[in-house]
């Protein structure tokens, strides 16, 4: 007589589903091969579409007629459009189809490089540039498809990989973004990505299933429309306080409308029935520190970027810099990109022994001792490159960590919406690592030739400032509760030896 079949374990209900995965549905086809290449492609497309125009940035007042100030608004509008659909079009992915929804966002990023490609007015530029925010909901909705997909001994590395393309396409599209806009008409760089854009969307559609996974009901418009005003005033006030002046009266005012509208949509939240965000869910220790900590290690991630472009391209007159051009400056990031890539596996394996909470710490400890390396030495090109690949290869420790400490810590059908918060806290991260960086820089500066550019005491400031950001997020990351070593591989191989010593018994 057969025995009975194990009884589930309750507590695996977090990790996803476990059976018509894609190991079921085709994961020997070339199709199911390609899933995790195709979506990591995506993510790094994302990437890409965010930093290819900082190399455009120097010259499109010229281009467009308009003052540098509105042109810093192509950078700005894509800034806040992310952070305001990211969350939203998680929620929607999780109710309507993650991969119909990341299709959505893959298309608008599409057709916001081809508006870009036909015009030169700065109006419809910036409208263009907010379009392809839409983008940014690609890693969220990427990872959660990969987590209602794959088995759980795949998921990990899978989830690394994917969390590693924010990096790997920044450090791809600036060099060549660069090298496109030195080379031929600015508008080109558009096209191709437009191209891409394109390509991705068509390879999502072949390679990519829809998940299975829902979570049905009525979208919350009045939650995101709160959402989205409390962000954008409170983005929008960081990322300009610095040229408004940070105790103007705009600046405050809109401190103050996003304090208030924020307060009042966290009250609705809590009183809705199907919210946009769960906030009972993000109030759970798990899943409201590894929100904080990726808000910190945005900011110490962030600095590396903004700083070392920087410091490379400063006069040699300054006796510190090195006067590199934007497309050399764009191969010295590029080491940080392939380090990226390579360590992504590994921040897989830590996470498999000792628990993705250890892996964001330690990955954390290995950005501020990359801003040790900084500030011992940032005079040299070898060790300026040395210090930002050590940054480059914790924030792929932590980046990996963070999504797989989601989707361990809330329901399945909340996974797309959950890192959508995630990633936003990260973006928040950055925008306020900028607002730093900068004033930072404006308070230490000399006059080189007659203008002022920051010394070097400024950016050593702005590293130690990063570093201290980075040991508080691997603080926080110790603080995270419950994180046992591959709690879900451990609890999908318990299920599959008891299926096995049942049909054993059975036979």
């Amino acid at each position: 007589m057969a025995s009975p079949a194990p009884i589930p374990d309750p507590s695996a209900t977090t990790d996803g589903p476990t059976t018509g995965t894609a190991d079921s549905r085709g994961a020997g086809t070339l199709r199911g091969r390609l899933t995790i290449p195709v979506l990591a492609f995506g993510g790094t497309l994302m990437a890409v579409m965010q930093t290819v125009v900082v190399p455009l940035l120097p010259d499109l007042p010229r281009l467009t007629g308009a003052s540098p100030g509105t042109v810093s608004w192509m950078v700005t509008a894509t800034l806040l459009s992310g952070a305001v659909l990211t969350p939203v079009l998680g929620r929607a992915g999780d109710m309507y189809g993650k991969r119909r929804v990341l299709l959505a966002a893959l298309a608008l990023m599409t057709a916001g490089s081809v508006t870009c490609a036909l015009t030169s007015d700065i109006r419809v530029l910036i409208a263009a540039r907010a379009l392809q925010g839409a983008a940014s909901a690609v890693v969220p909705l990427s990872i959660s498809i990969l987590r209602d997909e794959l088995p759980p001994e795949r998921r990990g590395s899978a989830v690394a990989l994917m969390s590693s393309t924010v990096g790997i396409g920044a450090a791809l599209g600036l060099p060549a973004a660069a090298l496109i806009v030195q080379y031929a008409n600015w508008h080109v760089m558009f096209w191709v990505t437009a191209t891409l854009g394109a390509s991705g969307v068509a390879l999502i559609r072949w390679a990519v299933p829809e998940s299975p996974v829902r979570s049905p009901g009525r979208f919350d418009i009045t939650g995101a429309l709160g959402l989205a005003a409390g962000l954008i005033c409170l983005l929008l006030g960081v990322s300009q306080g610095g040229q408004w002046g940070w105790g103007s009266g705009r600046i405050t005012g809109l401190f103050l409308a996003a304090a208030v509208t924020l307060g009042l949509w966290c009250r609705q939240q809590l009183r809705a029935r199907l919210p946009l965000v769960d906030l009972r869910l993000v109030s759970r220790p798990k899943v409201g520190l590894s929100h904080v900590a990726a808000l910190l290690t945005g900011f110490a991630f962030y600095a590396n970027t903004l700083v070392t472009a920087q410091l490379v391209q400063a006069p040699r007159a300054t006796g510190y810099g090195l006067g590199l051009t934007i497309v050399q400056t764009g191969l010295c990031l590029l080491p940080g990109g392939i380090i990226m890539l390579l360590f992504s596996p590994l921040s897989a394996r830590i996470s498999a022994a000792r628990g993705p909470r250890v892996t964001l710490a330690v990955g954390a400890g290995v950005i501020a001792a990359g801003y040790a390396v900084r500030i011992a030495d940032s005079r040299q090109l070898w060790m300026i490159m040395v210090g930002a690949a050590v940054v480059a290869t914790g924030t792929t420790l932590a980046y990996s960590a963070l999504p797989s400490l989601i989707l361990h810590a809330v329901p399945a059908d909340q996974t797309a919406s959950a890192n959508g918060v995630n990633v936003l806290m990260r973006t928040i991260g950055q925008a306020v690592s900028s607002a730093a960086v900068a004033a930072v820089l404006v308070r230490h500066t000399s006059p080189v030739g007659g203008i002022p550019v920051p010394t070097l005491h400024g950016y050593l400031m702005a590293f130690a400032i990063a570093g201290v950001v980075a040991l508080a997020a691997s603080a926080v990351a110790l603080t995270i509760p419950g994180d046992t070593p591959s709690d879900g591989t451990r609890r999908a191989r318990g299920r599959t030896r008891s299926a096995r010593g049942g049909a054993m018994k059975g036979a």
